[in-house]
């Protein structure tokens, strides 16, 4: 797995499982689900997202764009 295919599965977790929440739990949830987006826009002008880095510090492989 790459570091581009692993930052969408763990995007898509947090996403998915906040919104489950939001609708079987509270729905306080969805801001969760409103940082994550706002943190996928500023990571696409700035370059820069915690969790690329520890995926990278980890070992897995990169892989420019997608196939």
């Amino acid at each position: 797995m790459t570091v581009e295919r692993s930052i969408l599965l763990i995007v898509g977790i947090i996403v998915l499982g906040s919104v489950l929440l939001a609708a079987f739990h509270n729905q306080n949830w969805l801001w969760l689900t409103g940082i994550m987006g706002a943190h996928l826009i500023q990571a696409s002008f700035t370059g820069m997202c915690p969790v690329v880095m520890t995926l990278k510090r980890l070992g897995l492989p990169t892989k420019a764009g997608f196939a």
